[in-house]
């Protein structure tokens, strides 16, 4: 039977695609590696791709112009590669309507802060620490949840937990935080491929 076959949606760095990608060549991650996809033909992604030999996609308004056409092209070029699961690393578009149904409950995004806290549209990157930092919370962390139509409301999966330091900086919180994604973002895929999870679903 054919490992779980796991594709990715980036915007910028793909660090969490990286590192997913890294387990899965040592072995530590019972799955074969799909395709990346980025809206950014620019990105830092999109060259390490290249450099690597691993398939990339630029898909975007520049490329495909109407969102419907992009939306169209990112389901079929994950469908022609036989994707079980999606898993977003600093995605920075709204996943449309044809691909969200087409892969429903098997798309993942990690979020930097502990869900439902300091979620939904505008809520990304630093503007997410900053808000941790001014809500004057004791603890933060990042949350791997499934993608729904409404941005960071899917269900969650798994959660990493960080203090809140009373010396903590944008940056020194945005550092420990990010230290705790790659693990997260694995161990969370794996009790997925298990079957531990009931809240995210492959359809084989």
């Amino acid at each position: 039977m054919p490992k779980p076959k796991i594709s990715f949606l980036a915007s910028h760095g793909g660090s969490s695609a990286k590192a997913i990608i890294k387990a899965i060549e040592e072995d530590k991650l019972e799955a074969s590696p799909g395709i990346l996809i980025t809206n950014n033909g620019g990105s830092a992604i999109y060259e390490w791709c290249s450099d690597n030999g691993f398939p990339v996609y630029h898909v975007s308004a520049a490329t495909h112009g109407p969102p419907q056409i992009a939306d169209a092209t990112i389901m079929s070029l994950l469908k022609e590669v036989n994707t079980d699961l999606v898993a977003c690393s600093g995605y920075m578009k709204q996943i449309g309507p044809v691909t969200l149904q087409e892969f429903s409950g098997q798309i993942l995004n990690i979020h930097p802060a502990l869900l439902p806290n300091h979620g939904g549209q505008g809520m990304y990157g630093d503007n997410v620490h900053e808000a941790v930092l001014k809500a004057g919370d004791k603890e933060s962390g990042a949350t791997v949840h499934v993608v729904t139509e409404n941005y960071d409301e899917g269900p969650i999966i798994a959660q990493s937990h960080v203090e809140v330091l009373a010396d903590d900086t944008l940056e020194s919180l945005r550092q420990r935080v990010q230290a705790t994604e790659p693990n997260l973002y694995i161990e969370a895929i794996k009790s997925i491929l298990s079957g531990g999870t009931k809240q995210a679903t492959l359809k084989r």
